[in-house]
């Protein structure tokens, strides 16, 4: 793909018509980008370069330059025919993500500030 000099990478890939980006990591459910700076949840790509794989790169803050490669995460064996992004078909019977605080128990007591479930 190509993009103008002072673009992010994720400013090339919506002028390129790609707006898929990344799938998330427990479902495989497609993410885009929503946002056009540092605040950007979804658009996380890993960046290959001479020092290997650089994971976890957000596109909305990373310039372009020759010779760039970047690759989507969470998918196999590509971003257009992902295995595991068959979970959509019975993703209305998935229940949501847990919260880690729903299994902490609080200590109750005089001072502790929480109370008993």
């Amino acid at each position: 793909m190509s993009g103008l000099e002072g673009d992010t990478l994720a400013s090339a890939l919506l002028a390129n018509g790609q707006r898929l980006v990344a799938r998330s990591f427990k479902y495989h459910r497609p993410r885009g980008i929503v946002t056009a700076g540092p605040e950007e949840p979804c658009a996380l790509v890993d960046v290959i370069g001479a020092n290997g794989r650089e994971p976890n790169r957000l596109a909305t803050t990373l310039l372009l330059h020759e010779g760039l490669v970047a690759e989507s995460q969470n998918r196999w064996p590509s971003l257009g025919c992902d295995v595991l992004s068959l979970n959509n078909l019975i993703a209305r019977f998935l229940p949501a993500g847990f919260l880690l605080q729903d299994f902490s128990w609080r200590r109750a007591g005089p001072g502790s500030g929480s109370t008993s479930r």
